[in-house]
């Protein structure tokens, strides 16, 4: 057994008491239509005992396009909230005191303009942004892997990301600069060696380019943090979440020197899995995700959220993510999963599977670095290649009946539909009403100033965040600053 709980390498958990002494953080993934929409849903959840915000970005958001793009129609508000401008952010937030709660907000390409939007909000509410807490995805690499929500070339996004890192080590020092995601690379269909492998390979990119661009190592490994994905099987995820941890520790120290142990620290979001969830005898799909919050519990997790079960056929009801995050307070309060840490610590089975994924996961890195990096990877396309191939591999099981799926390859019934979620379509044309709106009340000049320094500035060595910030003071919108970024860097079309 690895050493005690809060020890290097952290195999058996990051904090020597662990749930005894504090709670995981309780999120709800939540967002859809307009700014309003989401407010109401998160006052919901708060009401409902959640202990932290988790912001769900609709498309276009993601993709860099306001609301009345052309190719934005059909898309507001669909998968998550539409933002646009700092009226929405203000809206979306109205009435939740930023230094109140912690907010993690799953944006990529767009990370950094979405962080000035909340930025500001917060410091219209008179916030102090040292304190501050929450965690920005910012994870650009996974979207080339696995997800596809990319707007720049490769190395121009990293410029981005290491600019992020630079100024929130500055100016916001109890913010997460990066959530590095192996939730979206086991979604698409990934092995749990490949999700530690792939994460871990991207964590080392991220480091690699915010060291090349001068930061210090104990500077900026403190605040970077980790976005897991809990799978079905039960004893292998808990051994995963082990395994990542020790091998992360282990590369940060041997290969990057570093001395601060926070440093050290793989500090962990875990997010029950969308792609085990099933259409067909949807209430299956409650004792899925329960399974595997445990597993993510037993693990370490430092942040959880959990699915609902009607995530296969549409937007969470207000019924159905409320009794997601009842699985979750179950689970605290009620059961005894948090008086131990790593209680599954000393298995001869979970030991051995802990050993096996972290050295299958070294193997795999290791034939990455010979490939010239992650960066290098992606453009050969190996990891997606490998993940495309696990992915057949899984599918195929369930086809032949091998792997066995309860109500859809087994067990089958016939069963009436259930009333699904559904975003009213009235909501893309007051969305686009309302960027029209800004537009036209705001003050041009200082539009076309700010957007104009901010080219400037990506066009040089200038970190590009503050000139973002002023953008969105000025009421630019996240479509009219991703496209002078546009301008500089284009776009990036995969081969």
């Amino acid at each position: 057994m690895s050493g005690a709980p809060g020890q290097f390498p952290f195999t058996r958990g990051i904090y020597p008491d662990m749930y005894r002494s504090r709670l995981w953080t309780m999120r709800q993934y939540a967002g859809f239509g307009t700014a309003e929409e989401s407010n109401r849903r998160y006052r919901y959840l708060l009401s409902q005992g959640i202990t932290g915000l988790s912001v769900a970005f609709d498309l276009p958001t993601q993709m860099g396009m306001d609301s009345d793009h052309p190719l934005a129609h059909g898309e507001v508000g669909r998968v998550g909230v539409a933002i646009c401008s700092l009226a929405d952010m203000e809206a979306l937030f109205d009435g939740i005191r930023l230094d109140t709660v912690t907010t993690s907000m799953t944006i990529n390409s767009t990370a950094a303009i979405l962080l000035s939007l909340y930025v500001l909000v917060a410091k219209r509410q008179g916030a102090d942004l040292t304190k501050l807490s929450g965690t920005i995805q910012n994870d650009i690499l996974k979207e080339y892997i696995a997800r596809g929500t990319y707007i720049y070339p490769p190395r121009a996004a990293m410029r981005i990301i290491t600019d992020l890192f630079a100024w929130t080590s500055r100016e916001l020092p109890q913010w997460n600069s990066i959530s590095i995601s192996g939730y979206h690379i086991r979604e698409a269909g990934s092995t749990a060696v490949q999700e530690v492998a792939f994460t871990l390979a991207d964590a080392i990119a991220y480091i690699e380019a915010a060291l090349a661009a001068g930061l210090a190592i104990d500077d900026f490994a403190p605040r970077l943090s980790f976005f897991f994905n809990a799978h079905n099987d039960f004893l292998e995820e808990i051994a995963k979440f082990r395994a990542a941890r020790s091998l992360y520790a282990k590369i940060v120290q041997e290969r990057f020197g570093a001395k601060n142990p926070k440093s050290m620290l793989l500090r962990f979001h875990t997010q029950t899995s969308g792609a085990t969830l099933t259409a067909q005898q949807p209430d299956n799909n409650l004792i899925r995700v329960t399974l595997q919050a445990l597993a993510a519990v037993m693990g370490g997790t430092q942040s959880l959220h959990t699915n609902s079960r009607d995530e296969a056929l549409g937007l969470p009801s207000e019924e159905s993510a409320r009794l997601a995050l009842r699985t979750q307070q179950i689970l605290a309060y009620e059961t005894g999963a948090t008086a131990t840490a790593d209680p599954f610590g000393g298995s001869v089975h979970l030991e051995e599977q802990t050993r096996g994924i972290e050295e299958e996961a070294r193997v795999l890195i290791d034939r990455i670095d010979s490939m010239g990096g992650m960066l290098r990877a992606i453009e050969q396309g190996f990891p997606q290649a490998r993940i495309e191939e696990a992915a057949y591999e899984y599918q195929r099981q369930i086809e032949s009946g091998k792997r066995i799926i309860v109500g859809v390859n087994r067990f089958q019934r016939e069963e009436a539909p259930i009333l699904v979620f559904e975003v009213d379509a009235a909501l893309e044309e007051s969305q686009r009403r309302r960027v029209a709106e800004v537009r036209a009340s705001r003050d041009a000049a200082a539009v076309v100033r700010t957007l104009d320094e901010l080219e400037a500035a990506a066009r040089g060595p200038e970190n590009v965040m503050p000139r973002i910030l002023a953008a969105c003071e000025a009421h630019c919108t996240v479509g009219e600053i991703s496209d002078r970024l546009r301008a500089v860097w284009g776009e990036y079309r995969p081969q």
